[in-house]
């Protein structure tokens, strides 16, 4: 090996004596773990140029070689440096134009709200009226309007639209239903479905005719949904042709509260202790849990049978003249599907009663059969006396 370095070694010193000649750079051949030196020659008719090949195991001269040729740029570091400057810059100015953006338009809707809302309302005459706010300076009036104006929406958006949701009860000779029945409309009486060539349809629960008809000499029927009037008033009238349901109370009718719909019994006008409220989200009637029947949400089954159940529970009610019907859905309340609680309460009560009637029927044919016996034993006596 020593060997071959002290001849490699000769090598180049004799190539860089010729070249001095010759004037031309030495070039070397990598190939196989051999070395091959050789003068490299530049003509005017063809440019040739010899590449090392790299061998299987990198040789110390290799690896000099290419570290040579992959020397870093110092300026590089310097015009990273401005690119990423620049980059900021544009950023931070795309940031300050939509900044300006949003406040001249921010500025310029509060000052059309303020135009608009914090006016003062004209008579039939274009005479403007006077209210608490004229006396104060023109801009402190309009920005004291506006703010009444912006709780008033506030608070309609909030708040039901109306203190009483229902009117006053019925006064004789006019009939008034002791009870007052409050149902949802989705997923209890309808059911939406959506598709791409029908777009939105409502489906109707099964039996829910006999629903209403049943029901309606015993309840006042009230629809209290969060849906929008502009939906449940021609869905109510597809429904319910007969008109059985009373009232209809929509989503103006509502409490918002931590983004949802609360459906206050409190403002409806009438005495919670006879009022049922028939729901699948106890969330909708959070503030008056007493009062709810929470049944099983309906899904647009063919095969549901729930509201002929729902019939028979609200008519038994009806039946034994509850006074505080709160007492009986306090019951109900801890079971997870009540209508099928009922049923089964129900199917045990008529098992109980077919057997009493079946018992109380062998008690009387037993005394007949004590009794006739006797008689003819009697009547045969006589006869033959």
């Amino acid at each position: 090996m020593a060997k071959i370095e002290t001849m490699f070694r000769f090598s180049i010193r004799s190539i860089n004596i010729l070249n001095n000649v010759i004037k031309h750079r030495p070039g070397v051949i990598l190939q196989d773990q051999s070395y091959h030196v050789f003068p490299e020659f530049h003509c005017s008719l063809s440019h040739r140029r010899f590449y090392s090949i790299e061998p299987k195991y990198k040789t110390p001269l290799a690896s000099l070689l290419s570290n040579s040729k992959e020397q870093p740029d110092p300026n590089q570091d310097k015009i990273d440096e401005e690119e990423a400057k620049k980059q900021r810059e544009q950023s931070w100015r795309t940031m300050k134009l939509t900044l300006l953006f949003f406040g001249v338009g921010f500025s310029c809707m509060g000052s059309y709200l303020i135009v608009t809302l914090g006016a003062p309302q004209k008579d039939d005459d274009g005479v403007a009226i006077r209210d608490q706010f004229s006396d104060y300076p023109t801009f402190k009036s309009y920005l004291y309007r506006t703010w009444r104006e912006l709780e008033y929406y506030r608070k309609l958006i909030r708040e039901p639209s109306r203190d009483k949701l229902l009117p006053d009860p019925l006064q004789y000779p006019y009939i008034q239903p002791k009870y007052t029945l409050v149902l949802e409309l989705t997923d209890v009486l309808v059911h939406p479905d959506w598709t791409y060539n029908t777009g939105w349809r409502f489906k109707k629960r099964p039996f829910l005719d006999y629903f209403l008809e049943s029901l309606k000499e015993h309840f006042e029927i009230v629809i209290y949904t969060a849906e929008q009037g502009m939906t449940v008033f021609p869905l109510i009238e597809a429904i319910d042709p007969n008109n059985i349901i009373a009232y209809k109370l929509v989503r103006d009718a509502t409490h918002f509260t931590n983004g949802h719909h609360v459906k206050s019994l409190n403002n409806l006008n009438r005495d919670l202790s006879r009022v049922i409220c028939i729901d699948w989200n106890s969330n909708n009637v959070k503030f008056n849990p007493e009062n709810l029947f929470c049944i099983k949400r309906w899904d647009g089954s063919n095969e549901d049978t729930a509201l002929l159940d729902l019939a028979n529970f609200l008519k038994t009610i009806a039946n034994n003249e509850i006074e505080d019907v709160r007492d009986v859905l306090k019951v109900y309340s801890l079971y997870d599907d009540p209508v099928t609680a009922f049923r089964e309460k129900q199917k045990r009560l008529l098992e109980e009663l077919e057997a009493q009637t079946v018992a109380q029927q062998e008690l009387g044919k037993t005394k007949l059969s004590r009794w006739t016996p006797t008689f003819f034993r009697k009547t045969r006596l006589n006869w033959i006396m």
